[in-house]
């Protein structure tokens, strides 16, 4: 079994009233509150921990591994802020992006999802601003020679490698003449996301498969849209490291750490973060839902926050903000508190990944504070969703754990979703697999190391056997 780790009171930064991330991730229905406290000092990041609590509960004496140390140091995360590096580059790229002067390259991964749909309707809106290089899908071919035809994109690739002929046939009933390169399988996806002069790729392929083709991304030099939470939490301990040897940038295109990431924008001199999160009532994916539900989606955003912005996890909670309004705060040293709000709608992430740091003008509607009338927030339910614990307790182990974690939890949707477990089996499987794994952690593991703890932690969720009634 997990169970709670103790918690020396030195080390209790845990703002635990919010679970819908404050930084806290909510899911369909709720927000999520990260607190950090950093003091930064040129480049150098330093995190003195005080004592913070937001409604009473101490998130580190909730979860984690027996006997396993807590990693509690900030670090430099994925995502371009707190350092002064990232503040100079934020100010050269906006003036190099100013008015007129803004134009980007860019492929999507993904096309035809919800991720890639979105992105294109921005593309839509100002299509003298973007150019669309490269599409990668699944198998949904009339949506995708749809974009074809629109876009006029140089490469696309399709997983289903039996489409490409019924592909090619819809292209020749619409008139397109001059066909892209068409790649497929696994591989196809690799080569969309490195090839030509795409200047950024967003990454909204769902789960662990959008790892390899964003890794050849960022070492192609491209930057990273990241749609793909999936990514950091199997893949943080690789992908950390090569953002910094290509030089490349990863701008969060979700809707919690998008807010968390525009709040904390040029606040080079903030001591303490606190960062609310939520997840709007959104149409989303079968997978993604069912892990609303369970709220692991929320379990999963906080350690994707931890790689993006190299907190500690003590320092990451999670809230239920019901109206899905507020999507970040940011709590400076003095107290004062800056916060993001605005609609539901995921094109504002995805926009602001794409166009980062320019700020382009979109004919949407403005949020009405008097119309919207009030905003509330309440705690969630650990002992109800237990999924959350689970992955605060694989982030504290570190290394290839969270692989494990997402993997099982992959695996064991699926298993759900073809009727071989029950509801309440998801996370039993998830513990069984994190069980299974505690003697075999790698802690510094390398691409390989992931790769196999993915396929493992798979191969063992399988093997569960469920003791509920499965209808």
């Amino acid at each position: 079994m997990y169970r709670p780790i103790p918690t020396p009171s030195s080390r209790r930064s845990v703002i635990s009233d919010s679970r819908s991330m404050l930084v806290r991730v909510a899911c369909a229905f709720g927000l999520v509150a990260v607190v950090a406290l950093c003091t930064i000092r040129g480049s150098n990041l330093q995190a003195p921990i005080r004592s913070q609590k937001i409604g009473g509960v101490n998130r580190a004496s909730r979860a984690g591994l027996r006997n396993l140390k807590l990693p509690g140091a900030y670090f430099e995360g994925a995502a371009p802020v707190n350092t002064k590096g990232s503040m100079t580059e934020t100010y050269q790229r906006s003036l190099d992006t100013l008015g007129a002067n803004f134009h980007k390259k860019i492929s999507i991964l993904g096309s035809t999802g919800s991720i890639g749909t979105q992105t294109l309707e921005i593309v839509d809106t100002h299509p003298d601003k973007f150019k669309v290089v490269g599409l990668a899908a699944g198998s949904n071919v009339q949506v995708l020679a749809d974009q074809i035809a629109k876009y006029n994109p140089e490469i696309i690739s399709v997983l289903d490698a039996s489409k490409v002929d019924e592909l090619k046939t819809i292209l020749s009933a619409k008139g397109v003449k001059k066909l892209p390169e068409i790649l497929t399988g696994p591989e196809g996806a690799v080569e969309v996301a490195k090839y030509g002069d795409a200047e950024t790729v967003v990454t909204g392929i769902v789960g662990c498969a959008g790892l390899l083709p964003t890794i050849a991304a960022i070492k192609a030099g491209k930057d990273i849209a990241l749609a793909n939470k999936e990514t950091l939490i199997s893949g943080g301990p690789v992908i950390l490291p090569l953002l910094k040897e290509y030089d490349t940038k990863c701008i969060p295109a979700d809707s919690e750490h998008s807010a968390i990431f525009q709040s904390i924008q040029g606040d080079l001199h903030k001591v303490k973060l606190e960062d609310a999160l939520k997840h709007p009532n959104w149409a989303m994916g079968a997978k993604i839902t069912i892990d609303s539900a369970t709220l692991m989606n929320k379990g999963l955003e906080v350690i994707e926050a931890h790689y993006l912005f190299g907190t500690p996890y003590d320092d990451i909670d999670i809230v239920i903000h019901p109206q899905s309004i507020i999507h970040s705060m940011i709590e400076t040293s003095d107290t004062s508190v800056i916060a993001q709000l605005g609609w539901p709608d995921m094109k504002l992430p995805i926009l602001y990944s794409i166009t980062w740091p320019y700020r382009m003008p979109m004919p949407w509607e403005s949020l009405d504070l008097i119309k919207l009338g009030q905003l509330t927030f309440k705690a969630p339910d650990n002992k109800k969703y237990p999924c959350m614990d689970l992955a605060y307790a694989a982030g504290r182990t570190g290394g290839s754990m969270t692989t494990a974690l997402n993997a099982a939890n992959e695996q064991a949707v699926e298993m759900f979703r073809q009727h071989k477990i029950g509801y309440l089996d998801i996370p039993k499987v998830i513990e069984s697999v994190m069980e299974g794994h505690k003697n075999e952690v790698v802690n510094k593991p390398s691409l390989d190391d992931i790769l196999n703890t993915d396929n493992w932690a798979r191969e063992f969720a399988e093997t569960y056997k469920s003791t509920e009634l499965v209808v």
